[in-house]
């Protein structure tokens, strides 16, 4: 199902998402007229690695995983993505094929914006390229932070690490909640065994550092 945004709702809507968030008026109108909504039940792949790339996509409401398959066929997590964040910017940059699939975690909407579109927005809106391109660069911080640890941290270190850069402010400000995580996920993003996940976990419970709420856990906001 898809649909175009119009509208005062749609433009509001647009600028409570971070990379919209600097962008001005003039510039925001314009991409709305191009961005088309499209909505996923969960379990759906919305892109596919090794596949050519046509648009890049914004999430709007919804939670999908960034995945790659390893040279024996497993699939590798790479990152967990929720709303207001995008993907699928590179192959239109570089018109290279998918490096990773998308896949919704849950019913997922997402705003589509087409190559040709994407590269005429960027040539007329400063502060949507720069905001591109500080997303990217944070990406690439990201990447080398995570080669790092997988070099020199202990698994300890990498799950404090993850949950740490996952989780996001509580009212309150006394801990930081992330997004539902199973151990199994955990374990794909820094690169060790879900049963090595488990009893890690259970340590940082046992040290009082970390707190668990269902699949959601609590880190301390001073960290």
């Amino acid at each position: 199902m898809a649909s175009s945004l119009r509208g005062k709702e749609a433009l509001e809507s647009l600028r409570t998402i971070p990379l919209f968030s600097s962008v001005s008026d003039e510039d925001l109108e314009s991409i709305a007229s191009l961005l088309i909504e499209r909505r996923f039940p969960a379990g759906k792949t919305i892109v596919e690695e090794g596949l050519p790339g046509d648009y890049m996509y914004v999430i709007r409401e919804g939670r999908v995983k960034v995945t790659k398959l390893s040279g024996d066929g497993r699939e590798k997590i790479l990152e967990l993505l929720e709303s207001g964040e995008f993907f699928g910017e590179m192959s239109l940059l570089d018109r290279a094929p998918r490096s990773a699939s998308v896949k919704t975690l849950a019913e997922t909407r997402i705003l589509a914006l087409a190559r040709n579109d994407f590269l005429s927005v960027l040539r007329r809106s400063p502060d949507l390229a720069m905001a591109v391109i500080q997303e990217l660069t944070r990406r690439l911080r990201q990447v080398d932070e995570q080669a790092s640890s997988l070099s020199f941290q202990s698994v300890e270190e990498r799950t404090k690490g993850l949950l740490q850069r996952m989780a996001r402010e509580e009212a309150g400000g006394q801990s930081r909640r992330t997004p539902a995580l199973t151990h199994q996920q955990i374990a794909d993003m820094i690169g060790t065994s879900r049963e090595t996940v488990t009893r890690v976990v259970k340590d940082l419970k046992e040290q009082g550092w970390l707190e668990q709420d269902g699949k959601h856990y609590l880190v301390p906001a001073e960290d």
